[in-house]
């Protein structure tokens, strides 16, 4: 028998937290306590061949099952997906970058510590990757390779023209027609 300890061999009556293992590996782990009314009742985990992985868990509270929620966000994805398709490549294009505009806002709203919807940064690269995506399975319908592809993207990254994000200039419209009433 293997005795582990702080500081005294297991016969004296004083030891703290004394453990001792026995040869046949059946045996289980004993914890020798100077407080017998403090046992623990935990045996381990058992794990049963009647495991369910595939069931679906109780929902919690009455607000309805938490599945229901998740095939309408399917269906949203589903439908902004079939919305993003519709479009031409063009407009994928002025989107992406009207949509990269509204993330640098975001960023520097984040930075200067205003009010903003930390879900939008999630949303935007979730739409940006999308249109992304259309626009490369268009690129591969056309014959299109991967190199060629990137080569067309850095060019028309380079193409692109700073303009103000639509939320900006919707402000500045705001700000302009505030002033043109102060002014009458």
């Amino acid at each position: 028998m293997i005795a582990l300890g702080v500081s005294s061999p297991p016969s004296s009556s004083s030891s703290f937290g004394l453990a001792s293992f026995a040869s046949p590996p059946s045996s289980s782990l004993r914890i020798l306590s100077p407080f017998p009314s403090l046992k623990s009742s935990f045996r381990g985990i058992r794990i049963g061949n009647d495991v369910r992985a595939l069931t679906p868990l109780p929902s919690r509270g009455g607000c309805g099952g938490g599945g229901g929620r998740m095939v309408v966000r399917m269906a949203k994805r589903r439908e902004e997906m079939k919305e993003i398709r519709e479009k031409t490549t063009e407009e994928l294009n002025e989107e992406v970058i009207d949509l990269k505009g509204e993330l640098f806002m975001l960023r520097l709203q984040k930075s200067a510590r205003n009010e903003f919807k930390s879900s939008e940064f999630h949303r935007m690269r979730k739409r940006i990757a999308r249109m992304l995506t259309v626009k490369r399975e268009r690129e591969i319908e056309e014959g299109i390779n991967k190199r060629l592809s990137r080569k067309l993207d850095k060019k028309w990254k380079k193409s692109i023209v700073v303009r103000p994000p639509p939320s900006l200039r919707k402000k500045q419209e705001e700000q302009k027609a505030a002033e043109a009433e102060k002014s009458t």
